[in-house]
This record gives structure tokens, C-alpha cells and sequence, in this order.
């Protein structure tokens, strides 16, 4: 049984949600391994949307069992929230449907208060933070005075770290940043009994896989974001706070590289981006709004309207290297059904020189300019194709045109939001 990872290639909402969706029928397990809620997965599923933050978005599958990796930050009133609303459609979630990792951070109120206030203080130049509070936690595991989940189950360990640790974060908020300090014992309070909740589901995820490979039971690993939202390969400081890469599946997992075998990019048919940051081919023009509307491109998680343009395949062709692509899942492809000429990004020019990789340095990411090659849109409706050849002829020259440039194969083409409207070239497991 392969062990799959699925890994956004751009600036998140490619689409991993769907794409996750439909893999897990094929495996046994389904391991988040970064990020927080600061990243939202949206599934329509039998005509019904689930929106999910924290929990892998294969719990749907009720034979499934899903992790938490130790490479996330939680929020454990949003996770218990989820639980819910799950419990609300009549989809019970217990233990042996879901385990979080001993190890993960758990996000706290002054992470959430100093987040917000570093970029109230900041103003326009603020780097658009969902404001949950996702950096400041990932801050504290890094200077190793974080909370994780176990110390929730601690009573007095949770104690000493939260009181030790609002000596600084107080003085941060109120010296430094002009906020209101906060009180110990309501967070103690709150945490703990959080902590009860979520006890049963505490574990150590790395011994979970491992006893599961060795059964040899199919694993999907769900990353969150996308690559140029990476914090070392992103697009730097417009960033998220972890390595969505691929290679993050490891060590936010608790697994050996040589457990992988399959790595698919969601390759989202044009390009969005949320808040600030670097986007060479972005459109603000009608083609941008049809795109934006067509899509209904807003932020699962903050509903920010998404920042839309063509497709750039410089950032995807990084993406290829920095994750070791065996496979493109191309999602979206309905949305640019009605475009008369379509353009896709192959390489920058600064000052007239050409570049085919994307510059650290956001001096030279400024003065890029897209280069294009232009093809012919389409206009028939494309969400009943579920073969290649159903597709028109233009849909799949665009397909062909991504594969060419990116030298990776489609495995997957999405062509509406339900699960039944994708086009399986070929499962990568």
C-alpha cells in the first residue's frame, strides 16, 4: 500500500481538501502535519459543505481513522468546536476515529492577543496574519516555552508554563504594544477543562504509524497552505509560520523519509493569493473579478476576497523541486470555462533579462515581469467530463501545456466542486 502526500504548489487554496477527500478512499489513514487554523479545507459532498481547520478533512469517511501531527499548533476550542459540528450532521468522532499528538503545540490566548496587536501596531504595513494567533504560538515552541498538548492533561505543568510565561507575554502586550494584560486563572480554568475533553484523544501519533505500517496499512499525509507560504521557500515575510513542503510530512508526523512514495501537487488552474505578498501575474481588471467570481474565491478561514490571476507556472516548476512532485492534481479547471484566450506565466523578465526561478529578494520579485504563452479558452460546460477526452479540445491542450512546462504528469483534474466531478487520470496510490 502506497503512503501518499499532498502538498498545495502555490499560495494555498489549491484545493487540497477535495483532492484529500477523494485519496483517502484508498488509504486506511489520513495525518495533518502543520499549520493551524489558520488554514481552511471547504468539501461539497453530497450537495453539503463541510469546512474544516484542524481536523484532516478524510474523518468523512466514517471506516477512517485520522491524526493530528506534532508538527501542528491547536487551538483546542476550535478543534472541540469542529467535533461538534461534526456531531451536529451525525458524525460522531471519538478516539478511534481521531488522535491528536501528545507533542502539538497548543495555541493560547496571548497568542491570539499579541498577534492582533503586532499587526494593529504594524498598520499598512501589516503582513495580513489570520490573527489566531498561529506565529506567536510556533514563536514559543522555538524557544522552547510552549504548551503542548500533553500539559493539558498536567494540571500543575500547565500551571507553571502559563503563569512563567505571562510575566513576558504581559509585558509585551502592555509595554510594547498597547494592549490589555491578561489574568492567569481564567486561561487555567478554560485550558483544563479543554484538557478533559480532549484527554481520550491525546496520543503519541509517531507509535500510531508506526504500528500501522507495519501492518501495512495505506497512509495520506495532509499538508496545509501551499509552498511560496512556505517559512524557509515562501515568499518571505509574507509567510505562514511552518514548512508546508513535503518533506515536512516527516518530521510533523513523526515518520522516516523512506515511508513516502508518492508526492501530488494541487495545481489550482490559475493562481489566488491572500493578503499581502509578492504576485507577478496578478489581474486587477475584469478577467480578474470574472475569475474571483467564477471560482468564489474567498478565504475559507478569514472569508478575505482572494487575490486572483493567471496561472504561474514559475512558482509551480519551484514547487516541483522543492517537493519532489510525482504527480499534479489540476483543480479548478471549470472556473476559466467562458474566457476566450487563456495565458499562462513560463518565465519573469527583470530589466530584460530572463528568469526562470522565483527571486528571494522582494526588490527583484517587484520589478518581475510575467512572461506568457497565450492559448485558446473554451466555452462549453466541462463539470460532466469524467474521461481526458470528454474535455474540449482547448481545456486539454491547457492540461498538456501544464504538464509540458512543469515536466510532471496530471494524476487528477478537478473539474467542479462536488466529489464526483473529477476527472481520475491515474491514482497515485
Amino acid at each position: 500500500m502506497s503512503n501518499i502526500v499532498v502538498v498545495g504548489t502555490q499560495w494555498g487554496d489549491e484545493g487540497k481538501g477535495k483532492v484529500v477527500d477523494l485519496l483517502t478512499a484508498k488509504v486506511d489513514l489520513v495525518v495533518r502535519f502543520q499549520g493551524g487554523n489558520n488554514a481552511g479545507h471547504t468539501l461539497v459532498v453530497d450537495g453539503k459543505q463541510f469546512i474544516f481547520h484542524i481536523i484532516p478533512s478524510g474523518i468523512l469517511y466514517e471506516d477512517k481513522k485520522c491524526l493530528i501531527g506534532n508538527g501542528l499548533v491547536v487551538d483546542p476550542e476550535v478543534l472541540l468546536e469542529e467535533i461538534e459540528n461534526l456531531k451536529k450532521t451525525g458524525i460522531l468522532i471519538g478516539p478511534e476515529r481521531l488522535s491528536l499528538s501528545e507533542k502539538a503545540h497548543i495555541i493560547m490566548p496571548y497568542h491570539k492577543a499579541i498577534d492582533l496587536a503586532r499587526e494593529a501596531a504594524k498598520g499598512k504595513a501589516k503582513l495580513g496574519t489570520t490573527g489566531r494567533g498561529i506565529g506567536p504560538c510556533y514563536e514559543d515552541k522555538i524557544s522552547r516555552s510552549g504548551v503542548r498538548a500533553v500539559d493539558l492533561t498536567e494540571p500543575e505543568i500547565l500551571e507553571e508554563k502559563v503563569r512563567e510565561n505571562l510575566k513576558e507575554k504581559n509585558f509585551l502586550l502592555e509595554k510594547f504594544l498597547g494592549a490589555e494584560p491578561l489574568e492567569p486563572q481564567p486561561i487555567l480554568d478554560s485550558y483544563l477543562a479543554m484538557g478533559e475533553k480532549l484527554a481520550p484523544f491525546i496520543t503519541d501519533v509517531s507509535v500510531e504509524l508506526e504500528q500501522a505500517l507495519k501492518a501495512q496499512k495505506g497512509i495520506l499525509f495532509e499538508g496545509a497552505q501551499g509552498t511560496h507560504l512556505d517559512i524557509d521557500h515562501g515568499t518571505y515575510p509574507y509567510v505562514t509560520s511552518s514548512n508546508p513542503v513535503a518533506g515536512t510530512a516527516c518530521s510533523g508526523a513523526g515518520i522516516g523519509p523512506k515511508q513516502l512514495h508518492h508526492v501530488v501537487g494541487i495545481v489550482k488552474a490559475y493562481t489566488t493569493r491572500v493578503g499581502a505578498g509578492p504576485f507577478v501575474t496578478e489581474l486587477e481588471d475584469e478577467t480578474g473579478d470574472y475569475i474571483q467570481e467564477q471560482g468564489k474565491e474567498f478565504g475559507a478561514t478569514t472569508g478575505r476576497r482572494r487575490r486572483c490571476g493567471w496561472l504561474d507556472l514559475v512558482v509551480v516548476r519551484d514547487s516541483v523541486r522543492l517537493n519532489g512532485l510525482d504527480s499534479l492534481a489540476i483543480t479548478k479547471l471549470d472556473v476559466l470555462t467562458g474566457l476566450k484566450s487563456l495565458k499562462i506565466c513560463v518565465g519573469y523578465e527583470i530589466d530584460g533579462e530572463r528568469v526562470d526561478s522565483r527571486p528571494a529578494s522582494l526588490k527583484r520579485m517587484a520589478a518581475c515581469k510575467p512572461l506568457y504563452e497565450e492559448l485558446p479558452g473554451w466555452q462549453d460546460n466541462i463539470s460532466g467530463a469524467r474521461e481526458v477526452d470528454q474535455l474540449p479540445e482547448e481545456a486539454r491542450a491547457y492540461i498538456k501545456a501544464i504538464e509540458n512546462i512543469t515536466e510532471i504528469p496530471a494524476s487528477i483534474i478537478s473539474v467542479g466542486p462536488g466529489r464526483e466531478e473529477t476527472i481520475i487520470v491515474k491514482y497515485p496510490c
